[in-house]
């Protein structure tokens, strides 16, 4: 008969600075404490020694990593080769705009026409910061029945400026281009301290589809290797984190705390960017709806040539980990996860 394998002595998390259910479980020490009697460490990769392979948030290079994160570099990874597993989406509204200079005569998506739009370039594996704007001002121009065809894309190098959409919003002031892309807490702090104008708020556009970008949807995965040499390990982190989903749900202020830590902005910054009700949208789930939606950002990041072979998301998708661990949660409610103060 052959043994099971060992348990491995860690396990390993990483997740963006944005809203997520791994950074809601790992800011209450939700998954350390369950771990823990089985001999488990589990650690940050964004907090772990200088030796720990932090590439591994793109490239998803190490067995034992659960990952919720932007989808860009999760298909990137799963385009190259890597064994990884995609077990859950979430849909979480973070604050898209395109900004322009004041007096600029950009009052709407149509106003893009014949207008230089700013495309950062970063020397980077995975671009994916090149990657959102495209696919921003492709949703934007969309919107108005028009396409990247109708504008000027401009590359603006991104080496050397600190800072999000720093490069672009310098462009922006220098007058090199006419339009940036920008989403998220710190954006939002960032084109107010430039002064630049919102042109387009994608989050008021009714289809989704014009929204469909890094992280809408995103995704969370794992790799094929631990989930199967240790499913149930797999199970027990979801469950972890569709717990902190629930309680996310009942504590909207702990949760605009959580945002201001993952996110490194202020609490206007977290304000601006995350409307009313963010702390009801962390559950994840595997939806058609939601693979649909993926599917099409897989085929645009691939016509853009971000991905070296195609990804087929439905046969990426694992959706038997959620179910089980939905199922632990219903039959083993395990001790609630305390209501916030």
């Amino acid at each position: 008969m052959t043994s099971a394998p060992a348990l491995p002595a860690t396990l390993w998390f990483t997740r963006c600075p944005v809203p997520t259910a791994t950074g809601i479980a790992a800011d209450r020490q939700w998954l350390t404490d369950e771990f823990a009697p089985d001999g488990i460490t589990v650690r940050s990769l964004q907090d772990a020694e200088p030796d720990a392979d932090r590439e591994a948030h793109f490239t998803h290079a190490l067995p034992g990593l659960f990952r919720e994160g932007g989808n860009v570099p999760a298909l990137w990874a799963r385009s190259r080769g890597e064994r990884t597993r995609l077990i859950g989406l979430t849909w979480i509204e973070e604050r898209q705009v395109v900004l322009a200079a004041p007096g600029s005569g950009i009052r709407s998506a149509d106003d893009l026409r014949g207008r230089r739009i700013a495309l950062p370039v970063h020397p980077i594996a995975i671009d994916f910061w090149r990657a959102m704007a495209l696919r921003g001002f492709e949703g934007a121009l969309a919107s108005a029945g028009l396409s990247l065809a109708d504008t000027v894309p401009v590359d603006v190098p991104a080496d050397g400026h600190p800072g999000q959409w720093a490069a672009e919003l310098a462009a922006l002031r220098r007058g090199d281009v006419d339009a940036v892309y920008v989403k998220g807490a710190l954006a939002v702090e960032a084109a107010r301290r430039s002064g630049a104008e919102v042109t387009v708020e994608l989050d008021d556009l009714p289809d989704r589809r014009f929204r469909i970008n890094n992280g809408t949807p995103r995704p969370i995965t794992v790799h094929q290797d631990l989930l199967d040499e240790h499913p149930a390990l797999v199970d027990r982190f979801l469950a972890v984190l569709l717990r902190a989903a629930d309680w996310a749900a009942r504590s909207p202020a702990e949760v605009d705390r959580i945002l201001g830590a993952e996110t490194g902005a202020g609490a206007e910054g977290v304000a601006g960017a995350y409307r009313p009700g963010t702390h009801l949208t962390l559950h994840p789930d595997l939806s058609p709806e939601r693979l649909a939606l993926l599917a099409e950002q897989e085929s645009a990041l691939r016509a853009h040539g971000f991905l070296p072979e195609p990804v087929q998301v439905t046969a990426w998708a694992d959706p038997e980990p959620l179910r089980r661990a939905a199922a632990l949660n219903g039959a083993h409610p395990r001790s609630p996860l305390p209501a916030a103060p």
